[in-house]
């Protein structure tokens, strides 16, 4: 253009040279960001691959030990919902603590897919709570019954007939009790069953305040999507429909994605393990532990989460376990050692000798050991399941509220 066409203008040149340059400028930080944002995110992933793998590899090595946190027991299944609730918080930094771009990529092709299937998901993974939490209060039940019987027992006095009648009959109504269970493969809906992790308002007061703090505070008054597990509900198919169609993202998708279809197949993973496990472990309303779960060895997290499912697998095929309504570890003792003492006390005759009475004392013993691990052990547990609960409901919200927010108007 010749020189003379700027004669006339009323913008000096340098000016003109600066706007150029203002523009270049801000074209170079919109992409920096944008790299930015993505190495952010490649290194998020990373680690959150990286701590999935180590807190199940933790688990996996304190299952393997003869500690009191080994496979099964109420301490590991603690330990494994401590591991979830960890996996669960780091997910939610990794989908909502990244840059305004990255999250403008949650609804989009294909991302907003696998995000919408992993919601999906979580929603039924809330049935699987409730039902755990009736397992719970099951388990209690089963605990009162065992303290009638160490009451009669106990106490380091002399043993009379009433006192062996009234522990007879308490384990046998505990024996009917886990022999029902086990029949039904979960029995009846307990009188109680349409309470939920929803109905915050209508806990007792031990629940309202242990353990969810805020979380329970501002989600107390929200309606689980599904309120109640009902008599005709199963775990075996709620598990199935976790696991329906959870397959790991392909290249163009991870590619497509910034790799955040990654750590959303991670979590799906998790998710379906943990309710999984908490279904083998706890008694629940139709059993069952057929599910297929295949995890692509490329994964950091894939061999110490399939190790675990495998050795669960192998327990559940155990000749003494095989009918088991749970496969908790507790529950297997309660049931060794009630057997044990109803066995002795059947053949009990008066006037006991002092072996006999050293006897019974030892399976007392025994049986209140087991007692004592269940009356410390169950109200934590039902507090972190609570804590499960929540934290899934208030990530779900989150996400759909983060979607509807990104939503991409071309």
């Amino acid at each position: 253009m010749p020189a003379s066409d700027y004669q006339g203008s009323s913008i000096p040149f340098a000016s003109i040279g600066r706007s150029i340059l203002s523009i270049r400028r801000d074209q170079v930080h919109a992409v920096d960001s944008r790299q930015h944002d993505s190495a952010s995110s490649d290194l998020g992933v990373e680690a959150f691959q990286k701590h999935v793998a180590d807190l199940f590899l933790d688990l996996a090595s304190a299952s393997s030990s003869s500690t009191a946190d080994e496979l099964l027991s109420l301490a590991w299944v603690r330990k494994l919902l401590d591991s979830f609730l960890i996996c669960q918080e780091e997910f939610r930094g990794i989908l909502f603590g990244c840059g305004k771009g990255q999250q403008m990529m949650l609804s989009r092709r294909p991302l907003d897919r696998f995000l919408s299937d992993f919601f999906d998901r979580a929603v039924k993974a809330l049935d699987v709570c409730n039902a755990v939490r009736d397992g719970v209060d099951q388990l209690r039940q089963w605990r009162q019954h065992l303290e009638i019987a160490l009451a009669a027992l106990g106490g380091g006095r002399p043993l009379g007939e009433g006192h062996l009648r009234r522990a007879r009959r308490a384990l046998t109504d505990l024996t009917i009790l886990m022999l029902d269970e086990k029949e039904t493969a979960g029995g009846p809906a307990l009188s109680h069953r349409n309470r939920s992790f929803g109905r915050a308002g209508k806990e007792p007061p031990h629940h309202r305040h242990g353990g969810s703090g805020g979380a329970a505070a501002s989600l107390g008054n929200f309606r689980s999507l599904s309120w109640s597990v009902s008599r005709s509900w199963s775990a075996a198919r709620q598990l199935q429909a976790i696991g329906n169609n959870l397959a790991a993202p392909r290249g163009n998708e991870v590619a497509a994605t910034n790799g955040l279809a990654v750590p959303v197949y991670t979590m799906g993973s998790v998710l379906f393990f943990v309710m999984w496990a908490l279904v083998a472990a706890i008694p629940c309303q139709d059993r069952g532990l057929q599910t297929h779960f295949s995890v692509p060895r490329t994964f950091l997290w894939a061999a110490s989460i399939t190790s675990l499912q495998e050795r669960i697998c192998e327990e559940s095929k155990k000749k003494d376990r095989k009918n088991s309504c749970g496969l908790l570890r507790e529950i297997h003792q309660v049931e060794k050692c009630s057997r044990h003492l109803s066995e002795l006390l059947d053949v009990v005759e008066f006037p006991l000798t002092e072996e006999k009475e050293m006897e019974l004392r030892q399976a007392v013993e025994e049986l209140a050991a087991v007692c004592n691990v269940l009356k410390e052990g169950l109200d934590p547990l039902e507090r972190q399941v609570r804590e499960v609960f929540l934290r899934i409901m208030r990530s779900r919200t989150e996400g759909l509220e983060c979607l509807s927010r990104s939503h991409d108007p071309e």
